[in-house]
């Protein structure tokens, strides 16, 4: 598959996130996922880790990184880089949506608690 129409792809979601693989696993990706996703104020994804590399360009809104016993404060216009299986989370602290766009190294992304614990992700790889 060469073009991906994205306004049709499935969402999904956890508790406030708005998901979209916008490209991965089922698209024939063994290297490469690309997600999008808006998390709503307030919100913030579980503490999590992968076995590879994340980066996530942050589109809209501000929020803070929580990696290595570090809280690092971004806004709009920033890149997060997340290295392999480094525990982290990523909160929405401001008053609007934060938008963001995810590449990661691998696919599918398994993605587990920071005890190792597989976290099931309700969106297509």
């Amino acid at each position: 598959m060469y073009v991906i129409q994205n306004a049709n792809l499935e969402k999904a979601a956890l508790p406030g996130i708005e998901h979209v693989t916008l490209a991965g696993a089922d698209d024939g990706l063994t290297r490469l996922s690309v997600w999008r996703q808006s998390m709503a104020p307030g919100a913030a994804t579980p503490p999590h880790r992968h076995d590879c590399e994340e980066v996530v360009v942050v589109t809209a809104g501000s929020g803070e990184l929580h990696i290595d016993g570090k809280v690092i404060a971004f806004g709009p216009d920033s890149t997060l880089v997340i290295p392999p299986n480094a525990a982290h989370q990523i909160f929405n602290t401001g008053s609007q949506s934060l938008n963001t766009l995810a590449t990661f190294s691998v696919s599918p992304v398994d993605v587990h608690f920071p005890d190792g614990q597989r976290i099931p992700l309700p969106w297509r790889s």
